[in-house]
């Protein structure tokens, strides 16, 4: 089985097939399951792809990984996280490290992401992880795929539970969900991350992405680069998109350097969480291919996120085009260990462990009426890689 055969991305795969196997009983409470390097060779992947679905299933505490023994499938006696059912902590069975009652366990958080990988959101949990042990408070993590009606729904199940705070990283889309807006008219303790709900009084803490992709353009600039295609997903109100291509614009304005337009491509959806398949990955890389035939001014691509990065990657190599001789590209974000095929882009590195921990700090601070930030904007450092380099006369 090959990454590119399935409807779904392979990470998906194995922690569902995983997931399955342990809810079937095939891996009992305590049994340790494949290694990444197994899971790796079985299903013909790279040992990311793996690694990934294994820190899926840790974080919905499905199984335990203990460095240099293994993983295990959680055995609810012995960790003291409550019964596994259907893959999460019953809402009844939410216990602290000793074993003692959810009434007795101390303050509790929830945490609804819509998803997190290498490039972005494992280290923003482990800054979370990091203040709860700190604050003595214990955290339910739920992912929501990015889809709204999910987290809605992962809301509600949250708040039925009794949280006393929520952590919400909020899925992309034209319009926030409802649920959001009954708990800043409540006053209920939240705090957004990575994003701002416009309109929407509640508290955030995101990167400057308009700082941050000023000096990304700017280092191109100072590469000689003056024709430079910017690549997105359709903003749709999303505020982290909308404040990129506004940092974008004013590097130009700041330079004298005309934004051409005409070079962008701002209709790219493959990455968006529910379009993630191969036909739509292939799609997106011919249209960018076929947009550097078009438009061979083009020397470099500024790419809003890792995953579109990869796509203009693609689209470079297949074309037989070199990075960065050809094209440079620089993009938001990307993994921080590399293995086998890891590629390093030139990127900005958001303060992902910061964003966490700030995000507990403060969802307490408002659970106890607390002076707390409305607004926290952390900024992003620029790590150079191999993907960018001196500008090249026009291609002919």
């Amino acid at each position: 089985m090959s990454e590119s055969t399935s409807s779904k991305p392979m990470y998906e795969k194995i922690f569902d097939d995983v997931k399955r196997q342990i809810l079937d009983q095939n891996y009992k409470p305590g049994d340790r399951i494949p290694s990444e390097k197994e899971l790796a060779e079985e299903y013909q992947v790279s040992r990311i792809t793996s690694k990934r679905a294994l820190e899926l299933l840790a974080a919905e505490r499905i199984i335990v990984r203990k460095p240099g023994r293994g993983s295990f499938v959680t055995d609810p006696e012995a960790d003291g996280i409550g019964t596994v059912e259907q893959g999460h902590a019953r809402p009844d069975g939410v216990f602290g490290g000793d074993g003692t009652s959810r009434e007795a366990a101390g303050k509790l958080i929830g945490v609804v992401l819509t998803d997190f990988a290498g490039s972005y959101g494992t280290r923003l949990i482990y800054g979370m992880e990091d203040a709860a042990r700190e604050q003595d408070c214990f955290l339910v993590l739920k992912r929501t795929f990015g889809i709204q009606e999910n987290e809605e729904a992962t809301i509600r199940k949250l708040l039925q539970l009794g949280v006393d705070g929520l952590i919400v990283f909020p899925a992309q889309g034209e319009y926030f969900n409802a649920e959001i807006l009954k708990m800043v008219i409540e006053r209920f303790p939240l705090v957004l991350i990575d994003r701002e709900l416009k309109g929407v009084a509640a508290a955030s803490i995101s990167t400057d992405n308009v700082k941050a992709a000023q000096e990304a353009t700017e280092y191109l600039f100072d590469l000689g680069h003056a024709h430079i295609s910017l690549l997105s997903p359709p903003p749709i109100d999303t505020s982290a998109v909308e404040e990129r291509i506004e940092g974008f614009v004013q590097a130009h304005a700041g330079r004298g350097i005309a934004a051409e337009r005409e070079l962008w491509i701002s209709d790219l959806t493959s990455t968006l969480p529910d379009s993630f398949y191969d036909e739509n990955i292939e799609r997106d890389i011919h249209k960018i291919m076929l947009h550097l035939q078009a438009h061979p001014s083009i020397t470099a691509f500024f790419a809003i996120e890792y995953n579109i990065a990869l796509l203009a990657k693609a689209a470079v190599t297949r074309l037989g085009l070199r990075i960065p001789e050809d094209v440079s590209i620089l993009c938001f974000d990307s993994p921080q260990f590399r293995i086998g095929e890891g590629y390093a882009f030139t990127h900005m590195r958001q303060s992902e462990e910061d964003m966490g921990k700030l995000a507990v700090e403060n969802v307490l601070a408002l659970r106890e009426n607390r002076p707390a930030a409305n607004k926290i904007k952390l900024p992003a450092v620029l790590v150079p890689g191999e993907s960018t380099g001196p500008a090249r006369e026009a291609r002919t």
